[in-house]
């Protein structure tokens, strides 16, 4: 028995606020109550000068390091989920795009090997059941209404897996969908809609309960018809996620959205596609091409912004050192919220004993410094 490795001298983010000089155990790839009396020192790891916060959990995210979930293939899915857990995001959801149903079935098949494994959360559809007039980086030609039955098709490919599916409630049988999803437990999101305020309120109270990329691809907010945002941030039901990347949403954008919403009901997500920690060029997201350039990844041809470049370790800094958030609101909104909002409070989430020993190291500046996942270094602190 080798004993636990300890963690001493960080500034930690707990449940119940910062503690200065913290201690924390891990042992058997979980978080465990520190020993008490004297530790080896080869157990011990000082991060003294340094942040710890529980690892990232993002919801809603297409690729990074040139690689894409939507490739159908276990490498590719692999390679995503690693690039991103380089930046701190422990826990991941694998989202697809648009695409025929028999290929998102394929795809699906794929990636629910890899939730099974252990190597991702869930997998998010989103897409093909939404509105032409706001799909975005979504290819037209394979829209669909949301016909319960292609929905249930879709989740049952996914053989449990499925987490999330985003859909334009105001379609041909968006809100019986919606119904569906919630009986399945599956979450349904509002998203890439063109819904009105009454029909997104009659969707939230049929089972929605999650607003996809908040703002991007829906109406604007206007002043007689107020649309779709104001009832997804008003209803306590919803989650709402935003994408903290300066480019999707300006900071006070980001900031209402926070104080209409309240702190415990936002979720970061990246909605990054392979050109996250790949840099500019040329990728594809799924059928349709897609230009990055300084790092704005839009259609070919100057079109539609086209997911984002994001990892979740610079969401956070952009939130503390930018949006002017606390230390404590940026971890509820990548960790704590996103792991409720899966169901996976009771393991992942907070640095507590007994939940997995996920976290990421953030030197002074809130620049990433190392990543633990289970209790095994991904980036050992200092190595970057």
């Amino acid at each position: 028995m080798t004993g636990p490795t300890v963690l001493t001298g960080a500034r930690a983010v707990l449940p119940g606020g910062v503690a200065e000089g913290a201690v924390l155990a891990v042992e058997g790839g979980r978080f465990t109550e520190p020993p008490p009396g004297r530790v080896p020192p080869q157990s011990v790891v000082d991060l003294s000068g340094y942040w710890v916060v529980p690892g990232f959990v993002d919801l809603h995210v297409h690729g990074g390091g040139g690689a894409s979930y939507s490739a159908g293939t276990a490498e590719e899915a692999l390679a995503v989920a690693a690039l991103h857990r380089r930046h701190g995001t422990t826990t991941t959801v694998a989202s697809t795009v648009t695409g025929g149903l028999d290929d998102l079935a394929r795809q699906a098949a794929v990636l629910s090997e890899l939730v099974e494994q252990g190597d991702l959360a869930g997998i998010h559809f989103e897409g093909p059941f939404i509105s032409p007039g706001r799909c975005g980086a979504h290819d037209p030609a394979l829209l669909r209404d949301p016909d319960p039955a292609d929905v249930r098709r879709l989740v049952e490919a996914a053989r449990g897996a499925a987490r999330m599916v985003t859909l334009a409630p105001e379609l041909p049988g968006g809100r019986e969908s919606v119904r569906l999803l919630a009986d399945l437990g599956v979450i349904a999101a509002v998203g890439h809609t063109d819904a009105d305020y009454e029909t997104v309120l009659k969707a939230v109270d049929a089972g929605a309960s999650v607003a996809t990329h908040l703002f991007n691809a829906m109406p604007a907010v206007g002043h007689r018809v107020p649309g779709p945002v104001p009832a997804l941030l008003e209803d306590e039901r919803v989650t709402v996620e935003l994408i903290n990347d300066g480019v999707h949403l300006h900071p006070s954008v980001l900031g209402l959205a926070f104080r209409a919403a309240g702190d415990r009901r936002v979720a970061f997500v990246t909605d990054a596609m392979g050109a996250a920690g790949a840099g500019d060029g040329r990728y594809r997201l799924g059928p349709l091409r897609v230009r990055v350039e300084g790092g704005v990844a839009r259609l070919d041809g100057g079109g539609a912004i086209a997911g984002s470049t994001l990892t979740m370790d610079r969401a956070f800094k952009r939130a503390v050192t930018v949006d002017g958030l606390t230390v404590e609101q940026a971890v509820r909104a990548v960790s704590a919220t996103p792991a409720r909002l899966l169901g996976l409070s009771d393991r992942i989430g907070s640095l507590e004993p007994g939940k997995d020993a996920d976290l990421v190291v953030l030197d002074s500046g809130f620049d990433l410094a190392g990543v633990m996942r289970r209790g095994e270094w991904v980036v050992r602190p200092g190595e970057r």
